[in-house]
Formats: structure tokens, C-alpha cells, sequence
């Protein structure tokens, strides 16, 4: 019995049901008695008998008890914490059948809420499967009934809850091997029960955690710190409060940075980035991606391109090695400065930063009326339509969208067809997140 259900003594009713697709989230979809059942563990084609989670009034959410005719896709989870952790949904998955789902998830949306569908569709992007993810949060946990402290990701039944897990097989590896470890240094601090969770970033030499911590630290407490950082190789910062005051405790000044290579050197560029700052999180796919990006983008020497939603100039410093001119704007403060910090120490003179929210209406302002050759979007999952209401202008013949949310992209290409006329010209999907039903794309636009 789920621990949702614990404090009822009638029993959990379990049913049979045919599984008929896949939805969003990574959960079989099934109707019992005209009503949609969302069954986490069970995959498409498959018989299961299920039991029920919870009801709702349209739909009901239920879990696997028994899978009675197996899909020729299911394989057996790597992670033994499969199905408790809800760090990842599609672990029982196979690979290629993974990705076919989240193609599937694209199409529908560009078909159902754009009303657009790609001339081409590009080869799906992949990479590494394990040991991908380079940036994240961990939830941390104090279990008095447990004896210690549980560190890492939320239960997949029960969100209120942390899986309690032992390593993680998607983390960086330094940090996937020493979840229990941390646990154990957590739990032997004076501060273990105001630590509610611990921040994590990786470069390519270095890895960062951010201990979140309620109350000052004892001074016992920050040796402990410094002396696992020093064993393990972690950088350790703090955040007693919100995110400007994180700083680093152990080293003094501690260097985060990756590389880029898109162009097989020609485009190399080093950004150095910030613990909290935006990372794409998979280092192998952001690499893919932006030999893809580059492809698609078709930068030439006299063009004039603008990157919105910039960030740390991820896109826009490998775009300024082939154009004349390059803008990125980015509505955080503090990746603008960072972003021009890199330009500068990449030797970079044709790239500029601003600062603007791109959620509200900049059509007045000059970098929005000049005249761009080339567009790069790269907006988080609300999308880009709010800048689309003013651009692109006619000078504008290509544009290239990377999303990481699926209706979004839809929604705004067929902004960009049906009110811009552009051509999708072709259109496809990343596994920026293996494991896991989060469907990253990328879209090209053309006049």
C-alpha cells in the first residue's frame, strides 16, 4: 500500500487494464470504464493489473501491480531505486523507444496546437545516457525514524517525501557515488536539520555543491565542509538566504568553466559560470545540440544575428567566431555581466550583452527595431510569443528555436508560420534528459 493511502483500511482496488499510449509525464495511459487512468510504471502495449493512487473527478492516477503481457521495449532499470525516486520516469524504457516517444510528444503538439508539421524531420540528438547530469537540486531530509539523513530526489508517489537513495547512476559521477556519503557528513553536523537542500554544478574540472542552510553554521560545521570538500574534490559554497548571497567556502575562489568546441576548434570558446547560474545540464548534449544549432543557424561573415534569452552567451559567443555582429539579451542581471566577462576573456569584440525582461513589450527600445539577418531563440518553458508579437522583422531570413517545452515551440511556430510567413523547415528532438520524459527540440524557420 502507498504511503498516500496508509491512513485508510479499505483495501487498494486493483484492476486489469490495456495500455494504450504514453502521456507527457512518462505514465501508460489506460480508460477503465470510459475514465482515464494515468499508471506510472506500466508502458504502451502492455496488459497490467494496476492500483488505483488516487481519483479524481475526469481522471484517475494508479501504479503498476502485476504486468500481465510485456511491451518488446520494457527493459530492467539500471537504478534500484527505480519507481520509488521520481527522478526518472522512463528508466524501464528502452533507449531507442525513449526517444521515439518524445518524437511522438513533438509531433502531436506541433499537429494539435500549432497546426504546422516540419518539412524535415532532423535525427534525433543523443548521447551519453549515464552519469549526464552536471547541474541540479537535491532535496535534504533529517528521518528521525530512519537514523539519518536522506538526501536526493523527491518520491515519485509521494512529492512531500525524498527517495531514500544511496547513488545515483544520472548524476555527474563524483557526485552520483557519494549521495550517501553526503548524507552521512549532513547528518553529523550541528546544523543537519536546517540544511533543506544542497545545489550542484559541474565544469569540466571542477564540482561545485551549495549547502542551503536555515541558521548560521557552527564554526565545527564549516570544518566539516571544508574537510569533504578537500577529501572528495567538491568546491563547497553557502547560501544562508536568497541567491545573491551564495559564497564560496572552501576554496577561496573556487573556477567553474566548460568548453565549447561547435566548429572542431575553429569556434572554441571557455564560459565561466556561477554555481546557480542557468547550464544547459546535459555538457555531451549541449555540445550536440550546438554543432546543430550552428548547422542550422548557417552563420555567415556579414551577418547580424540577435540571440534572445541569451543567458551566459551559450549560443551567442561560438555564433560571434563566424558574423560580423552578434546581440544577446538576457533578462538576469547577473548572466549579462558574466556573459560579457566572457566575451572579453574569450577575446571576443563583436558580441554585445543588454539586459531586457523579454516578457514584456520591448518593441521600442533599439536593438528591437534594428534589422537582424539571423534569430536564435532560446527560451524557457513559457516560450517565446510575447516577443513575437514585434519580432522577427522582414529582414529577418532564418531563425533557429531550441526549446525545452514542447506546446510552447508549437504554440509559437505557428505563430511564426501562420502571422510571420515563415517555412518550419525542419524540426526535432534532443535527449537533453535521458531517463526522463523531458522533451528538449529545436526548429528551423525560414522565409
Amino acid at each position: 500500500m502507498s504511503r498516500s493511502n496508509s491512513r485508510s483500511r479499505a483495501p487498494v482496488p486493483e484492476l486489469e487494464a490495456d495500455i494504450t499510449d504514453l502521456s507527457h509525464d512518462g505514465r501508460g495511459v489506460a480508460r477503465v470504464d470510459g475514465k482515464a487512468v494515468f499508471v506510472a510504471g506500466a508502458l504502451e502495449g502492455e496488459r497490467v493489473r494496476l492500483r488505483i493512487r488516487k481519483r479524481h473527478r475526469h481522471f484517475d492516477e494508479a501504479e503498476v501491480a502485476e504486468v500481465l503481457s510485456r511491451s518488446p521495449h520494457r527493459v530492467e532499470p539500471k537504478c534500484p531505486h527505480f519507481g520509488q525516486c521520481g527522478g526518472c520516469s522512463l528508466q524501464h524504457l528502452d533507449a531507442t523507444a525513449q526517444i521515439a516517444a518524445k518524437q511522438r510528444v513533438l509531433a502531436d503538439n506541433f499537429a494539435r496546437i500549432g497546426k504546422v508539421e516540419p518539412a524535415q524531420w532532423l535525427p534525433p540528438l543523443v548521447d551519453e545516457p549515464w552519469g549526464y547530469r552536471r547541474k541540479g537540486r537535491l532535496s535534504v531530509r533529517a528521518v528521525a525514524k530512519k537514523g539519518r539523513v536522506l538526501v536526493g530526489f523527491r518520491e515519485e508517489a509521494n512529492p512531500r517525501y525524498v527517495a531514500d537513495i544511496r547513488h545515483c547512476d544520472v548524476l555527474h559521477p563524483a557526485l552520483g557515488s557519494r549521495i550517501e556519503l553526503i548524507g552521512d557528513l549532513v547528518g553529523a553536523m550541528d546544523a543537519a536539520a536546517d540544511i533543506p537542500q544542497i545545489e550542484f554544478a559541474a565544469g569540466d574540472d571542477a564540482v561545485a555543491l551549495v549547502f542551503r542552510h536555515m541558521q548560521p553554521l557552527s564554526e565545527r560545521d564549516r570544518e566539516a565542509l571544508i574537510a569533504f570538500g578537500k577529501a572528495h574534490g567538491f568546491a563547497i559554497y553557502l547560501q544562508p538566504g536568497g541567491v545573491s548571497g551564495v559564497h564560496p567556502l572552501w576554496p577561496e575562489a573556487p573556477r567553474l568553466a566548460f568548453k565549447l568546441s561547435p566548429g572542431g576548434g575553429a569556434d572554441d570558446v571557455e564560459l565561466e559560470f556561477q554555481p546557480l547560474d542557468f547550464v544547459q545540464v546535459n555538457a555531451g548534449m549541449n555540445r550536440r545540440m550546438m554543432a546543430r544549432a550552428m548547422e542550422l543557424l548557417d552563420p555567415q561573415p556579414g551577418d547580424r544575428v540577435l540571440d534572445l534569452f541569451c543567458g551566459l552567451g551559450n549560443f551567442t559567443l561560438p555564433i560571434a567566431r563566424r558574423v560580423a555582429e552578434v546581440v544577446g539579451v538576457e533578462g538576469e542581471h547577473g548572466l549579462v555581466s558574466r556573459a560579457a566577462d566572457n566575451a572579453r576573456r574569450n577575446g571576443i569584440a563583436n558580441a554585445g550583452f543588454l539586459v531586457a525582461n523579454l516578457f514584456e513589450d520591448q518593441r521600442g527600445v533599439d536593438w528591437a527595431r534594428q534589422p537582424w539577418d539571423k534569430l536564435l531563440l532560446d527560451p524557457p518553458r513559457a516560450g517565446a510569443d510575447q516577443v513575437l508579437a514585434y519580432l522577427p522583422h522582414k529582414t529577418t531570413r532564418r531563425i533557429v528555436y531550441v526549446s525545452c517545452h514542447p506546446a510552447s515551440l508549437a504554440r509559437d511556430a505557428g505563430i511564426l508560420v501562420n502571422q510571420h510567413g515563415f517555412r518550419l523547415g525542419a524540426a526535432g528532438v534532443m535527449d537533453m534528459f535521458p531517463h526522463t520524459a523531458h522533451v528538449e527540440s529545436i526548429a528551423l524557420f525560414e522565409r
